[in-house]
């Protein structure tokens, strides 16, 4: 299994995961000249931007510690261009959640960042 295939079987078990915990998923991989947002979700009065970080094992740090500044950056640019190309307000409540999969073991990271 390459990586991408790896990527979007985490991706579609936080997706899983996410409905069980009463997110509504709105898109999945939203891509744009500024990056790439795995999951965008309705929660609450929340539009919630995720990243999915999968590792099998703590050999190369916890999935959670590779969403770092530059990352969340780039994030946070996609996001900015995913409110202006829908026609949202900036004053769109949002929020950024990561969705850290260790072996088979997900958590979830509200307001991450």
């Amino acid at each position: 299994m390459n990586n991408r295939e790896t990527g979007s079987r985490y991706e579609e078990k936080a997706a899983a995961y996410l409905k069980q915990q009463g997110y509504e998923i709105l898109e999945k991989n939203f891509r744009c000249h500024t990056g790439e947002i795995d999951l965008i979700c309705r929660h609450g009065r929340y539009l919630v931007f995720i990243e999915v970080k999968y590792r099998s094992s703590l050999a190369m740090g916890s999935p959670a510690e590779a969403v770092d500044g530059v990352k969340q950056q780039r994030i946070r640019q996609t996001a900015a261009y995913y409110l202006y190309t829908h026609h949202l307000s900036q004053e769109t409540p949002c929020r950024f959640d990561v969705v850290a999969i260790l072996g088979e073991k997900v958590e979830l990271f509200q307001d991450a960042f």
